[in-house]
């Protein structure tokens, strides 16, 4: 509902606001299916004959962690165009910002992740943080997120250089 509102206020160019509704679908998608449940290997098995997991030896759901991957790819462009226009930072200083802003606002998540793990019944928070019995699933997450924000860097980089 705030979205037309903000977009007329603080004017984002249509590949952010593509990159930001791409990841607010993959995002909506993991929570209509929980994430460690979203059944991409039905989808692929009917699709191409093939499952995604057996191809590449995947032994959980990695949904997850696509949406952690794309959190890194998606919003490293938004948050670089949000510090340039509306912070005033030069390409390379904003570019550094998205990527700490992604390392940061992932951490915040993966607290809030823990902090739900800790008051929540043991079976009910593994059905909503996507877990799946690891225990290094929060910096595997961060990790990955970081790993598609340094992938978009480069290829904002590149497509910079394109242009000049």
């Amino acid at each position: 509902m705030a979205a037309p509102w903000l977009l007329r206020r603080w004017p984002l160019s249509n590949g952010i606001v593509g990159c930001i509704l791409l990841f607010l679908l993959l995002h909506t998608l993991g929570g209509r299916y929980i994430y460690s449940y979203v059944p991409y290997d039905i989808w692929a098995r009917a699709v191409s004959g093939h499952d995604i997991s057996e191809t590449f030896g995947f032994a959980r759901n990695g949904y997850d962690r696509l949406v952690h991957f794309a959190f890194g790819a998606l919003l490293t462009a938004p948050f670089a165009q949000v510090a340039r226009r509306y912070g005033a930072l030069r390409m390379g200083w904003s570019l550094t910002f998205a990527f700490v802003s992604v390392g940061f606002v992932g951490a915040i998540y993966e607290i809030f992740e823990w902090l739900l793990s800790v008051v929540a019944a043991g079976q009910t928070a593994d059905w909503y943080n996507g877990q799946q019995g690891d225990i290094w699933d929060p910096q595997k997450d961060m990790g990955i997120a970081q790993m598609g924000s340094l992938l978009a860097l480069i290829w904002l980089r590149f497509a910079r250089q394109g242009r000049a």
